[in-house]
């Protein structure tokens, strides 16, 4: 008898696509062309004979029939890589390799998150500041910055903008102005004041003091040294119980994004359902100041 199951690669596709709304996106996850994610899904409609996606001008939605359809195959998807995680070759961690600061105060806070959705798979971290490094790493997972227009490697993802906005401590907040603080910097991102500098139309002031990483940068704001300019989910705890505070109201994007490296081997259930998470914890900051 003749397999009556829709081609599984068609499945995928159409599942991607009503989760991101966006063919580029879902072409991205499963590393192939625009146009063959829409022959995919042109050919699931016809076969199906149902509309299952509304296509707009700059997004695509599923119909009513589409979105009762997706939450099944999504549900079906989730069964097989449950399945697969279980097995024996499959259980080491995921391997991410990424930046110090970013891994430190964006992403290991939001691990929890990702292993109350998916019991039993672990996330293993390593870090490191060295770009090529990270693109190359032997690693499942790599996430490094480039230009938001110029993806490091082919294939890579864009998962979210670099932002700036600076911070004090509040009792440095409540004795001077900005324009009278100390900036702390990083020595990997030693432009960042510059270009906030400039995007307020403020003139350069003293050359900032420089630190290793932005981590440490942010250590010394804490201890009243100055102030620091960096992503606002990079201090979102100091915030929380205001041990640090925002010193303008905006963010600006740095005119780079961190970009999603899947560096190669063998594809495991498990590292997609890290990279799917991973997209999904980052879209929101990708909605929060517009691309330069």
């Amino acid at each position: 008898m003749a397999d009556d199951l829709p081609p599984l690669a068609s499945l995928r596709a159409f599942v991607l696509v009503a989760e991101t709304g966006s063919l580029s996106a879902a072409a991205a996850r499963l590393n192939v062309t625009q146009p063959a994610i829409s022959k995919r899904l042109r050919e699931l409609e016809a076969r199906l004979g149902e509309p299952l996606l509304r296509r707009g001008a700059n997004l695509v939605r599923p119909t009513e029939a589409g979105a009762a359809y997706a939450s099944a195959l999504s549900e079906a998807f989730a069964r097989i890589r449950a399945a697969t995680a279980a097995l024996p070759g499959q259980a080491r961690p995921i391997r991410v390799l990424a930046y110090t600061t970013w891994a430190l105060r964006w992403l290991i806070p939001r691990i929890p998150h990702f292993r109350a959705e998916h019991p039993g798979l672990e996330v293993e971290v390593s870090t490191s500041t060295d770009a090529r490094a990270i693109a190359e790493a032997p690693a499942d997972v790599a996430v490094r910055t480039a230009p938001a227009d110029h993806p490091p490697v082919p294939g890579a993802i864009r998962l979210q903008p670099v932002l700036l906005t600076p911070f004090a401590t509040p009792a440095l907040a409540r004795a001077q102005p900005l324009s009278a603080m100390r900036l702390l910097a990083s020595r990997i991102r030693p432009n960042d004041w510059a270009q906030w500098q400039a995007a307020h139309g403020l003139e350069p002031g003293a050359p900032p003091l420089v630190f290793e990483s932005t981590t440490l940068a942010i250590q010394a704001a804490l201890e009243g040294m100055g102030a620091v300019v960096c992503s606002p989910s990079f201090v979102e705890r100091e915030l929380r119980r205001r041990a640090l505070r925002r010193l303008a109201p905006d963010v600006i994007p740095a005119g780079d994004h961190y970009w999603l490296i899947r560096p190669g081997g063998t594809a495991r259930p498990a590292v997609d359902a890290f990279t799917g998470w991973l997209l999904r914890e980052a879209a929101p900051e990708g909605a929060e100041a517009p691309l330069p």
